[in-house]
């Protein structure tokens, strides 16, 4: 696939060619561990739906146990953001993935020897939530941090593509293991990719340039909000991804599950989601050739290509029809990120980059939960198929509407940025 292209919107080649970010010691390490985290991480919502469903639970249970650890991550999330401009990034990184890899061996072991229950992993999941949301924010800013000016825009392909190709390897992978060896074994799995991701992060090497700022947690938090409110195309597709997910949510991690699984078995869901994946790395390829002037403008029309993953479960009667709305919606998604991503690293100071990020996962995934505990009463009120077809027309439509704003249209790549932390 290879999107439009005209000589006024693709951005022109005039500065020198600059060494590759992986030429960076410390962007390697970076990258390594995203990749390797992605890949054990990417088996667990394929291992907990089911883990839920044989131990006998519905949809709408199955529903609360992915909105526990959703809303556990919402509510650490900010506070993420205030540490991540505080403290030294990686080391956050570091400590977080030690903790969940120890987190998840607990669970690993607990579902292998047949004492696991709804409740447990509902528990489990929050406990996971809380220390993957202390990181998050620290670790999308610390891209910036590993390269230099020149190197930020590959860097923002590469770091995602390393990270989607992990995933599509992980969901397919997750997808075999649950079936022939059962979802504790899948978790297990994800612990020691936790591990190993926490040495790559130990490994990175780079300044941390703090916030300057001795206020308490909530004056920092405000100054993050007017950050974002300064911006309008920023708080304005934050509230459209409030919508999205919303949505979609409970599609791909309630509805999913039990349409594809039911009708084809746990391995063809594993299959789906690694399609998924597989279009966010082929989304990825084209990124690292096409790069649009109006980064956003051709961002959300990308993005309403998403929509094809729920309309392809609700309506496609064969297994490959639904692998191609996973792909497609992998595409159209992963072109979307990175634009999305680059704006935000070429326009946000570094000392404000964690709580920016912690604002755009808070504001994007605050109504998730909601979705998730939702997902399975509505469906079974109005019917699966009607409502992943209501889900496809939301998540397109809300994604063409976002369009209608002069700063989406507007905004443009930059050719140069703010100084950025020259790698070590």
């Amino acid at each position: 696939m290879t999107p439009p292209d005209s000589a006024t919107e693709t951005a022109t080649e005039t500065t020198p060619v600059v060494p590759s970010p992986l030429a960076s010691r410390d962007f390697r390490a970076l990258v390594g561990g995203v990749a390797v985290g992605a890949l054990g991480s990417a088996m667990t919502p394929v291992a907990l739906a089911f883990a839920v469903l044989h131990l006998g639970g519905s949809a709408t249970q199955l529903g609360l146990v992915v909105a526990a650890f959703s809303a556990a991550e919402v509510v650490t999330i900010l506070y993420g953001g205030v540490l991540g401009d505080r403290l030294p990034r990686q080391l956050l990184m570091q400590g977080s993935s030690a903790a969940t890899a120890l987190s998840q061996a607990v669970c690993a072991a607990v579902l292998i020897t047949g004492h696991g229950s709804i409740l447990f992993l509902s528990l489990i999941g929050m406990v996971n939530g809380c220390l993957g949301a202390l990181a998050q924010p620290a670790s999308s800013a610390m891209t910036r941090a590993t390269v230099t000016e020149e190197q930020l825009p590959r860097a923002v392909v590469l770091r995602s593509l390393a990270s989607q190709t992990a995933s599509a390897v992980g969901f397919a992978l997750g997808g075999v293991i649950v079936a022939f060896a059962g979802p504790g074994w899948a978790i297990a799995v994800d612990a020691g990719t936790y591990a190993v991701a926490a040495i790559l992060f130990s490994l990175i090497r780079v300044a941390h340039t703090p916030s300057g700022s001795h206020e308490r947690i909530l004056s920092e938090l405000a100054d993050g909000a007017r950050e974002v409110l300064r911006h309008t195309w920023l708080w304005l597709l934050i509230g459209q991804a409030l919508l999205y997910h919303l949505f979609y949510g409970g599609a791909q991690g309630v509805l999913g599950p039990i349409v594809v699984g039911d009708t084809w078995g746990a391995e063809a869901w594993g299959w789906a989601l690694s399609a998924l994946m597989a279009g966010f790395v082929a989304g990825g390829l084209v990124a690292l050739r096409w790069r649009p002037r109006h980064l956003l403008r051709w961002g959300v029309l990308m993005l309403s290509l998403t929509a094809a993953f729920p309309l392809a479960m609700a309506l496609a009667g064969q297994v490959w029809l639904v692998l191609l709305g996973a792909f497609v919606h992998g595409v159209g998604l992963q072109l979307f990120s990175v634009a999305w991503d680059l704006a935000i690293q070429e326009n946000i100071a570094p000392e404000m980059l964690s709580r920016v990020y912690s604002f755009d996962l808070v504001g994007s995934f605050v109504c998730r939960p909601l979705g998730y505990a939702l997902t399975g009463p509505v469906a079974a009120l109005v019917g699966v198929d009607l409502w992943l077809v209501v889900i496809a027309a939301v998540i397109g439509l809300s994604s063409l509407a976002a369009l209608s704003a002069p700063s989406v249209r507007g905004l443009t790549r930059r050719t140069t940025v703010g100084p950025l932390t020259p790698p070590q």
